[in-house]
């Protein structure tokens, strides 16, 4: 089974609840279609680089998952169905891709080296 990474964004008019809602709908596709969830990342309501159907901002939601490839054209066509979801990406992950989430996910980029320590300790 290939690694995916599928980020979506969802339209700013629904409330918390809804967008959990819609979330949870793509989860179970993906879970029963056979797919292994890896992690997900909730981003919120952020600002968009550009207006997307007259909107300024909508809700990211970012799924890494494990699954077999014919699983997403079917995630794919219910994005596209669904009228909540204004964008959305699929991308297939290589072995460097997965190597640097499995790192950002355990903390790695945040740890500060020695030297950096040690100089704010000083101050």
């Amino acid at each position: 089974m290939q690694q995916y990474e599928s980020v979506i964004i969802l339209t700013p008019l629904l409330s918390e609840e809804v967008a959990k809602e819609t979330i949870e709908k793509f989860k179970t596709i993906l879970t029963e279609g056979g797919a292994e969830i890896v992690a997900e990342d909730n981003w919120g309501l952020k600002k968009l680089a550009y207006p997307i159907q007259k909107k300024t901002t909508g809700f990211y939601h970012l799924t890494e998952f494990k699954a077999p490839g014919d699983l997403i054209q079917k995630l794919e066509l219910e994005y596209k169905r669904d009228e909540r979801v204004m964008r959305f990406l699929t991308v297939a992950l290589d072995k460097h891709a997965i190597a640097f989430n499995e790192k950002k996910r355990s903390g790695a980029f945040n740890k500060k080296d020695k030297k950096e320590q040690k100089e704010e300790e000083v101050k």
